[in-house]
């Protein structure tokens, strides 16, 4: 899972300028990712520097002397770079730019060019200085892509068609962002009822991979169960919306805890370039009694959000019977193969799709990975 090999200057070409000195004599051991002794010796020297180590990660690099001693380290978890440290001894000599230099090109190697990173707001001029701009910073984090106005253009590609739609001026146009693990009847309550309070009402499902049903399912499911509304758009959320990259702790649920400066950091993207771009001055949500994580996302929600001229309404969720419909009490049923019991719960197209031969397929995946832990 490892390998050490001597640092190539001559991969440095995207690197703007020639003003970097590297010490000799250095090495770069590559994990896919590290584990063992490994992953514990760069955990260690993270928390030296300062920084939390992460539960994901797709790759990671340790710039090492002769010795074998760390001089620093970086990570990348799919298209998102992170965990990324000097030694402050050897901080100033280049070495920085060796560590991403090397995340760069392995991503590169590995098909991946839409790059996202991870740092804190005082590294943004080194940063941008190796092709990398900011999409937004908190007091304490600060996220940048590989793509100049990358998500302004996006975003401007995405809304487009939607800004020549007249709309009743006395409802708002809103959004709700959810995850749809899978589509229940309260997530449809829940658009509903937003609908009936909007001109227009934006939903954007989540487009990571890092839940049961995967993205292009949870998508359609949400289309098909909201497409009797016609006030209505569903939408990808794309790597800009509770991402990996932009809100890393959602994907962390064990977490007792959430970094409040990730869930702001999340907001403020939607605050800053998603509300202007769609005139979103609405943002409806679900209560949340069962995770800890997103109650806390929605606390900030609503204390964040009002400051940039956009409303919060959070709707307490829709029971069946004395039952609170939550995706994760329909997960349970799916995996029981209670399916009379889960009629209660879905959306007749849901409904269908989990009894489909697709659907029975993707059970018994989730079944064996969950007979594997």
């Amino acid at each position: 899972v490892g390998g050490k090999i001597p640092f190539d200057p001559n991969i440095m070409s995207f690197i703007k300028g020639d003003f970097f000195m590297y010490l000799s004599n250095t090495y770069l051991e590559e994990g896919f990712p590290f584990h063992g002794r490994k992953q514990k010796q760069m955990e260690a020297f993270l928390k030296k520097s300062g920084l939390t180590p992460d539960s994901f990660y797709s790759y990671s690099v340790l710039l090492t002397d002769q010795n074998g001693s760390i001089l620093g380290c970086g990570s990348r978890y799919e298209n998102v770079l992170k965990c990324i440290a000097i030694d402050e001894t050897y901080q100033g000599e280049g070495l920085l730019a060796k560590i991403v230099t090397q995340l760069v090109k392995q991503a590169a190697q590995s098909g991946i060019s839409h790059l996202f990173l991870f740092t804190k707001p005082s590294y943004q001029t080194v940063f941008t200085d190796m092709g990398f701009y900011k999409i937004i910073a908190t007091d304490t984090m600060l996220l940048l892509e590989n793509r100049k106005d990358g998500i302004v253009q996006y975003l401007k590609s995405e809304a487009a068609p939607f800004l020549a739609v007249s709309s009743d001026v006395s409802h708002p146009v809103s959004a709700i962002v959810m995850n749809a693990n899978p589509f229940t009847k309260g997530h449809q309550y829940l658009v509903e009822t937003a609908a009936k309070k909007s001109s227009l009402l934006h939903v954007f499902v989540l487009s990571e991979d890092a839940s049961e049903f995967p993205s292009d399912v949870r998508l359609e499911l949400v289309k098909k169960g909201c497409s009797h509304l016609s006030n209505v758009s569903v939408h990808g959320s794309s790597d800009y919306l509770i991402s990996h990259a932009t809100f890393p702790d959602y994907f962390l649920k064990e977490r007792a805890v959430i970094n409040d400066d990730t869930a702001k950091l999340d907001l403020e993207i939607f605050a800053h370039y998603y509300a202007p771009a769609f005139h979103i001055t609405a943002r409806f949500v679900g209560e949340e009694p069962f995770s800890k994580v997103t109650n806390a996302y929605n606390q900030q929600m609503k204390t964040l959000l009002p400051k940039h001229g956009i409303d919060v309404f959070e709707l307490p969720r829709k029971q069946n019977d004395d039952t609170i419909i939550s995706a994760t009490f329909v997960r349970r049923l799916f995996l029981e193969n209670q399916l009379e019991a889960l009629k209660n719960f879905v959306p007749a197209s849901t409904y269908e799709y989990l009894v489909s031969e697709a659907g029975q397929k993707l059970r018994a995946s989730l079944l064996s990975q969950k007979e594997g832990l």
